[in-house]
C-alpha cells in the first residue's frame, strides 16, 4: 500500500493506492516509495537525526526525502551534485549523507565521499550497482538499488543510537 501526494490548489492530499511491485507507475523504482508511510511493523522514529540525501534522480531523490521526513528526520537536500552537497555542507552539517555514487553528468561521487568521511561525517552509500569499490571503513553501509525501506531503516538506525549515547 502507497501514499502518494495529489495537489489540489495550495492543499496536497495523500491517498491511498495499491501499486504491484516493478509496476514502474510514478516512475518511482522498486523500493523507494513516494511519499510512505513507515512499515508497521518497524520502529521507524528517526526524530533527532540530520541526514543528507545526495540523489541526481529527482524521483528517488524526492521520494526518499518525503520517506525520511515521514519517520521524523531532520533531511537536507537532495543535492543532484557534489557541488550541491558540498554547498549544504558548508550552512549545516548532518550526521549522516545518503550519497548515490553515480551523480548528475556522469559525475563520480567518490570525492565527496572522502570528504564527508574526513569532516566526520557517516556516509551511507546507495548505488545500482553490486560492487562499489571504497575503502574499507569510508562508508558505515554499502546499500544496492532499489533500497527497501528495511534496509534503508537499519542502515540510519545505528546513527540515531550513535549520536544519542555520545
Amino acid at each position: 500500500m502507497f501514499l502518494y501526494p495529489v495537489d489540489i490548489g495550495n492543499a496536497t492530499l495523500r491517498r491511498r493506492r495499491s501499486i504491484p511491485a516493478g509496476s514502474g507507475r510514478l516512475g518511482i523504482p522498486d523500493g523507494i516509495m513516494n511519499a510512505i508511510e513507515p512499515p508497521e511493523d518497524l520502529p521507524s522514529n528517526l526524530e533527532g537525526l540530520r541526514v543528507l540525501v545526495v540523489e541526481d534522480s529527482w524521483h528517488v531523490g524526492t521520494a526518499m526525502t518525503s520517506l525520511l521526513r515521514a519517520w521524523g528526520a531532520d533531511v537536507m537536500g537532495p543535492a543532484a551534485s557534489a557541488a550541491d552537497a558540498i554547498r549544504m555542507i558548508s550552512e549545516q552539517v548532518p550526521d549522516v549523507a545518503l550519497v548515490d555514487v553515480n551523480l548528475r553528468g556522469g559525475e563520480l561521487a567518490y570525492g565527496l565521499i572522502d570528504q564527508l568521511h574526513g569532516q566526520g561525517i557517516r556516509v551511507v552509500v546507495t548505488s545500482g550497482y553490486a560492487d562499489v569499490p571504497l575503502a574499507a571503513g569510508k562508508a558505515a553501509a554499502i546499500l544496492q538499488k532499489p533500497v527497501s525501506e528495511t534496509q534503508l531503516l537499519a542502515s540510519l538506525r545505528p546513527m540515531l543510537t550513535d549520536k544519542t549515547t555520545s
